[in-house]
């Protein structure tokens, strides 16, 4: 038997799994003609954030700190079919390969960070000043219905195969699943997304703004995008919502926001029973460090004939 801490390989059904090729464009940066919104003390403000290309802002760097609003970082992809739009969002799942197929930045390669109003990619910071608005992207999604063999309590989303074996260190003794994760974020902190679907969008964080002191700090100022996270007391089995003595895993995929209730987001990736995970205090449990290796983005295989993608 493994000494505590120790941890053995994860099983999973990974050849159960599909890959599905889907469609997406980057989407331009909205607004209307109510310019300004309201920040929490009253304050108006115009800022960027949401839509279009997010440049200088990718997996490590902070989330926080930003002069934007609902900061996206890298590209923000979606479909013009509301129905396949859907689609993009529920199957696309961290980790996942994306290539831009149209435009000066065609052949570019990143990977899915994550789910807001958009599907987050992050890539290379030369190859994303070739990408613009309008641009078509191809999604390898592949990762929903994965199932730990060994965890039946715990409940896998929006999570690539890739991501899950790079996450920590497998089945620790006494059953457990190792998780490492950067930052533990209290049931308090948990804002606008509470009640949405799991597969969708993400999860606000609020005390989460540089600059906080006193009462108002929740300890997450220095929170990273890329960060693996643990949400205390959350349930995102089948939603998303409280419920003591649960846990759910999920990687900041957003940043800076002004609005009352709203922060830097969490897209989730697995959720259950507390006492079902050991929790691994671990800075360096971010995707710039757990995917990201020098020249490119180590892809999630093609299920189906175990080869890489193409």
């Amino acid at each position: 038997m493994p000494a505590e801490g120790d941890a053995v390989d994860l099983k999973r059904n990974d050849n159960e799994l599909l890959t599905q090729v889907l469609a997406g464009e980057v989407w331009p940066a909205l607004g209307d003609r109510h310019g300004f919104r309201v920040d929490p003390d009253g304050r108006p403000f115009l800022l960027p954030g949401m839509g279009g290309v997010t440049l200088g802002v990718h997996c490590g760097d902070p989330a926080t700190g930003w002069a934007g609003d609902h900061v996206e970082p890298g590209l923000s992809v979606r479909h013009h079919d509301p129905a396949a739009n859907f689609a993009l969002q529920y199957l696309s799942c961290v980790g996942n390969r994306v290539v831009v197929t149209s435009g000066p930045g065609a052949g570019a390669e990143g990977m899915v960070i994550g789910q807001h109003a958009y599907v987050l990619v992050d890539m290379d910071e030369c190859a994303m000043r070739q990408v613009t608005t309008g641009d078509q992207v191809t999604v390898f999604a592949i990762g929903q219905g994965m199932r730990l063999t060994d965890h039946p309590k715990i409940v896998v989303k929006n999570c690539s195969p890739a991501l899950l074996a790079a996450l920590g260190g497998g089945t620790a003794s006494g059953g457990r699943l190792d998780v490492h994760v950067a930052a533990r974020v209290p049931a308090d902190a948990i804002g606008a997304g509470s009640g949405m679907v799991s597969e969708f969008a993400n999860t606000d964080l609020m005390g989460a703004y540089a600059g906080l002191g006193g009462n108002l700090s929740l300890g997450l100022e220095g929170l990273r995008i890329g960060d693996i996270v643990a949400l205390a007391d959350q349930d995102h089995r089948f939603g998303r919502g409280y419920r003591e003595g649960w846990t759910t895993i999920g990687v900041i995929s957003t940043g800076s926001c002004q609005l009352f209730g709203h922060g830097p987001g969490p897209s989730t990736l697995m959720s259950g029973p507390s006492e079902a995970f050991r929790l691994v205090d671990d800075p360096a449990s971010n995707l710039g460090v757990l995917l990201c290796r020098t020249g490119g983005l180590r892809p999630d295989p093609v299920a189906a004939g175990g080869s890489d993608q193409p």
